[in-house]
């Protein structure tokens, strides 16, 4: 039986726009099993899943689960709990950690605060290698697990530091999915010695753009148009660009359509048309999914432009 991972990649579906959104991650450790939606379906307090989604919500923080790769007990996990909150903002990019008794205790964080990039003083500067996340949660979509957990278990046995299993990245026909922390870049089809060179990359400051599929600080149309200057510019530096400006349009045919503005430290600006189109022929967006045409960001034009006028 074909996958939604399978169909995607014969169809070569482009990976660019289609990472998740939020401008800052808390990730909270919780071992054993995760459901579907696993805030509110593992051995996490349910109603403090619940309270904690509530919290997020409209914030630009994004809250997931990760746990260690390897086999997972059905236990009701540590005595203590890992906890990280990275803001992916470039300019303002941070990783700070802590551990905690109870997730209960992170109700008391200001949840708008950390969207906006200010931690105020949450844990501490997380100082190691970059954190890995690969999505594993084959309650969401079977690829994640069956792709997912060999490639979080291949890294972590090759002596790579900090490998996290994460609830969801969304995107479950791009796996394996990984996220990287804390400059925010999410990575689609990925395999061991691609996400070396990637997490060897982001320890010098840099950015992979092979199998990326975007910076979650950015909205989708954000995502794509950042991408296709890197490539245009060449450039390379984690920090150099920024989306500074999204303006919606439609097309002759009412379709959506963007011109994002992205600016480079320098102080060049380009100006990058983004068209939506649909992904045809009609595949499955997860396995055992209805078949679909996901939505897709097509650059159309990118030009280099004078900086806007203070």
């Amino acid at each position: 039986m074909s996958t939604c991972t399978a169909a995607s990649r014969d169809l070569d579906e482009p990976l660019a726009g289609t990472a998740a959104t939020a401008r800052t991650w808390l990730l909270i450790e919780q071992p054993g099993p995760w459901g579907a939606k696993a805030l509110t379906s593992s051995h996490l307090d349910p109603e403090v899943g619940r309270a904690l989604e509530a919290a997020a919500d409209g914030t630009g923080v994004r809250v997931a689960l990760v746990r260690r790769p390897g086999r997972h007990a059905d236990r009701h996990g540590p005595a203590r709990h890992q906890v990280y909150v990275a803001h992916t903002t470039p300019g303002n990019t941070w990783l700070r950690s802590t551990t905690v008794d109870a997730p209960a205790e992170l109700l008391q964080l200001d949840f708008a605060a950390l969207g906006s990039g200010d931690h105020g003083g949450f844990g501490e500067p997380h100082t190691g290698a970059p954190l890995a996340l690969v999505c594993t949660n084959g309650k969401r979509d079977r690829c994640c697990a069956l792709l997912g957990r060999p490639l979080a278990a291949e890294l972590a046995l090759s002596g790579e530091q900090d490998v996290w299993e994460v609830t969801h990245l969304g995107g479950h026909r791009f796996s394996p999915t990984l996220l990287v922390l804390p400059y925010g870049y999410a990575y689609g089809r990925a395999v061991a010695t691609d996400v070396k060179e990637i997490l060897d990359a982001v320890r010098a400051g840099r950015i992979v753009t092979r199998g990326c599929r975007g910076n979650s600080a950015w909205d989708r149309p954000g995502q794509a148009a950042e991408l296709a200057v890197r490539r245009a510019a060449p450039e390379n530096g984690a920090d150099a660009l920024s989306v500074i400006r999204t303006a919606a349009a439609r097309d002759a045919q009412d379709a959506p359509r963007w011109e994002v503005t992205v600016a480079h430290t320098d102080g060049r600006h380009w100006q990058v048309t983004v068209a939506q189109g649909a992904s045809l022929p009609p595949r499955p967006e997860s396995c055992g999914g209805a078949l679909g045409s996901p939505a897709r960001m097509d650059v159309v034009a990118v030009r280099e432009v004078p900086a806007p006028r203070a």
